[in-house]
């Protein structure tokens, strides 16, 4: 069967991180959810090992854990990210990106899903060989499966990780042992608002370099 490329094209260029427009106000039923990780495990995972689990959390009070520990760690990061801009041009862009991300991080607590996927086991030491690498390559595609059938459903998605700072007292909350590794928080909600435009980004022929690094000769 021949995949519709306009409709996968979409998908793949309009997921965007979804902040200011998430619906706090519209709960998302777990069997909707249950779509979403069902495709996610279809992801690749190196010799078929499916570490995956995923807890996803919508009683108010485990959530207001994670969002306190979002907060706690994003006031530091925020306050480097606004220095950084100051210093840097294209500044409206790049502040446009920051109120989005202040906005998350005060309403996190009231997104109706945060979704922690989690890994059995812990990365491995780099020995030189991948290994890490492996690991983690594993394990992402499958996030970003999730990621990819909830917008396919109408559902808007953010990926951050901030609240691993603290990952400790999160996995307290919510009983995660200490041989399982969280890999993100994935707010997840019905988004309003009409629908996502692909972002601006560099030509792939600016980044796609041939043999060599650097080399970006289509003609050879």
């Amino acid at each position: 069967m021949d995949f519709d490329l306009e409709q996968t094209d979409h998908l793949l260029t309009t997921t965007r991180a979804v902040r200011k427009r998430l619906d706090l106000t519209r709960p998302v039923p777990r069997e909707l959810l249950l779509d979403c990780v069902r495709i996610s495990t279809q992801g690749p995972a190196g010799g078929n090992h499916q570490r995956w689990r995923w807890v996803m959390v919508d009683d108010a009070d485990r959530k207001a854990v994670i969002a306190d520990a979002y907060r706690r760690s994003y006031a530091p990061y925020i306050a480097a990210q606004q220095e950084a801009v100051a210093k840097a041009g294209n500044a409206a862009a790049k502040n446009a990106i920051i109120d989005s991300s202040l906005h998350l991080a005060d309403v996190l607590a009231e997104v109706p899903v945060l979704a922690i996927p989690c890994a059995l086991g812990a990365p491995p030491s780099d020995t030189g060989h991948g290994e890490a690498q492996g690991w983690w390559g594993s394990l992402i595609p499958t996030v970003w499966s999730y990621c990819l059938a909830a917008r396919s459903r109408g559902l808007g998605t953010a990926w951050t990780t901030l609240h691993l700072g603290y990952g400790d007292e999160v996995a307290d909350a919510l009983g995660i042992p200490d041989t399982v590794t969280q890999l993100a928080c994935i707010p997840t909600a019905f988004y309003t608002g009409d629908d996502f435009k692909p972002a601006s980004r560099r030509p792939a022929e600016e980044i796609t370099y041939w043999n060599r690094w650097k080399d970006t000769a289509i003609d050879g």
